[in-house]
């Protein structure tokens, strides 16, 4: 049995939704269709398929197989589109997970400019918080916040972000502007969070990371929310600082405990040894190098 026909065959019928319409697709026969099912599984040692009279239904194991299986055959469709076309044209669908805020407001943005650069490119962009495992989920790349551990991963550090400490000059006014870190205790700080557990803002005071529990009567899992809150002299907000940039320029915003922000945060893109050579992968996190350098996120 050749595995790659077999890969083939297999991601055909889920996608066709049964036998007899993956072997209508061509150019393997219903009876071909179903031998190199029956090879595959018994190669494998496991069900990929639970066949009814009315529908075929992935195993877990199926699904997991199903997974693989597209992304090798696209992989394998980019590279023999960038060889018969002699050039390095990236092509196929590009999967990219990561965190809410950078993928809504530093990366959604940037998707129209770079697929009318690449027309043969599609992008998938999955935001979550978590750390995806690439291969078990099927991701090409994704982009995290924060100094990585050591892995298997390639890590290409594309930015940095700066989180900026402020308020209105109004409530400034009326509270008082706090002097340490401490002092946050007495005021009323804007909290972004996507649940109810208790939060820290992290300053740095003498080389040393001092984390603050912070509090308030204004909790919201939007940070464009609480910093609109801010801005009208609800409170103190954390935010990074592309976020309120504009705002503290015009004034409407003001800086506080500028001697305890702590350094910089990098942004790292992470992506699997095995796809060093993926032009797609290449060409979007050259892309992000180019659109980000010297710009704070």
């Amino acid at each position: 049995m050749d595995r790659f026909d077999a890969m083939t065959v297999f991601v055909r019928v889920v996608e066709a939704g049964s036998l007899s319409a993956a072997a209508r697709l061509g150019p393997a026969s219903l009876t071909s269709v179903s031998r190199h099912l029956a090879a595959l599984e018994e190669r494998l040692g496991t069900q990929l398929l639970r066949r009814t009279t009315r529908r075929l239904a992935l195993t877990d194991e199926g699904q997991l197989f199903y997974q693989r299986a597209k992304a090798i055959l696209g992989e394998v469709d980019e590279v023999e589109h960038a060889l018969s076309a002699g050039r390095s044209e990236p092509s196929g669908t590009l999967r990219i997970a990561a965190p809410g805020l950078i993928g809504r407001y530093r990366i959604a943005p940037l998707l129209p400019r770079f697929l009318a650069r690449h027309p043969a490119v599609d992008v998938d962009l999955v935001l979550v918080e978590r750390a995806v495992d690439l291969v078990e989920e099927n991701f090409h790349l994704a982009v995290r916040v924060g100094r990585q551990p050591d892995s298997s991963l390639v890590a290409r550090k594309l930015a940095e972000v700066h989180m900026l400490t402020c308020a209105a000059p109004a409530y400034l006014e009326r509270r008082g502007t706090p002097q340490s870190p401490e002092a946050l205790a007495d005021h009323d700080c804007l909290i972004f969070s996507e649940s109810a557990a208790p939060v820290e803002w992290r300053f740095s005071v003498d080389g040393e990371r001092l984390p603050v529990r912070v509090t308030g009567r204004i909790r919201a899992n939007s940070l464009d929310a609480v910093v609109a809150a801010a801005i009208d002299g609800g409170g103190i907000v954390r935010a990074p600082s592309w976020q309120v940039a504009a705002e503290i320029a015009a004034g409407r915003l003001q800086t506080v405990l500028d001697d305890y922000q702590p350094p910089a945060t990098p942004v790292y893109a992470l992506f699997d040894h095995a796809r060093l050579l993926s032009t797609k992968i290449r060409t979007f996190v050259d892309y992000l190098v180019e659109q980000w350098a010297g710009r704070d996120l």
